[in-house]
């Protein structure tokens, strides 16, 4: 993994065909994603069950890019090998779910992934002041975490200030929920560069008609980059 700041669309497979993610995860890259975002719950942190380290394993070998594991799971650390294992590029975990989130982000690290650390939509951009040496992706929850289709909540002046925090440093901005073609162009004018979508990258679409996965991904770049029509 190279780092620029150039916009990356991180499709998750929360919204895919659950009975066909390895043509999905084909789908999505073919169609112009550039990474590919899996979130993991536990229905402990998080009011819902996803996906675990089998998952990952099984649709790594259908991914090129960029596999962006997403863990809203408490424990992390007993997993984080797990992860690693099964082929995660980055590996974020969440500020809230850990006591010992350095240890944590130290454990990916030492695990071979690109560590990441998210923050729900009511932690401030403050709480990771004394981690920015320690992180390569900042993830701003722009919905409360569990589910996806939810409604955007504005979170624009939490990017900009992790923004200013993170300055020249090579850490990516990443916002997961509620992202589409309407607020796409917000955070990426506050600063964000990774933009998770789920429903608005796969609606419409599927597997044998992939086309419209395509159409959403350009709508949500270009809109991000401010040239959408």
């Amino acid at each position: 993994m190279s780092f620029d700041r150039s916009i990356k669309i991180a499709p998750s497979i929360l919204a895919a065909d659950f009975a066909n993610f390895g043509a999905e995860c084909a789908a999505i890259e073919a169609q112009g994603a550039d990474w590919v975002h899996v979130d993991v719950m536990d229905g402990h942190f998080v009011p819902n069950i996803t996906f675990g380290p089998a998952t990952c394993a099984a649709i790594r070998p259908h991914i090129k890019g960029v596999m962006d594991v997403h863990l809203m799971i408490a424990p992390v650390d007993p997993y984080i090998e797990a992860f690693a294992k099964a082929g995660a590029d980055v590996i974020t975990a969440h500020i809230e779910a850990d006591p010992h989130i350095h240890r944590t982000l130290q454990a990916i690290r030492g695990a071979g992934a690109k560590a990441g650390v998210a923050l729900n939509p009511a932690t401030p951009a403050s709480a990771v002041s004394e981690l920015l040496n320690n992180v390569d992706l900042v993830c701003v929850m722009t919905v409360n975490p569990g589910f996806g289709g939810q409604k955007f909540i504005d979170m624009t002046a939490k990017i900009r200030s992790l923004r200013e925090m993170i300055g020249d440093r090579p850490i990516h901005i990443e916002i997961d929920g509620g992202v589409d073609p309407v607020t796409a162009p917000m955070v990426a004018n506050a600063g964000a560069d990774v933009l998770v979508a789920g429903s608005a990258v796969f609606r419409g679409g599927s597997v044998s008609n992939p086309a419209p996965y395509g159409e959403n991904i350009r709508a949500i770049r270009e809109a991000a980059a401010g040239t959408y029509v």
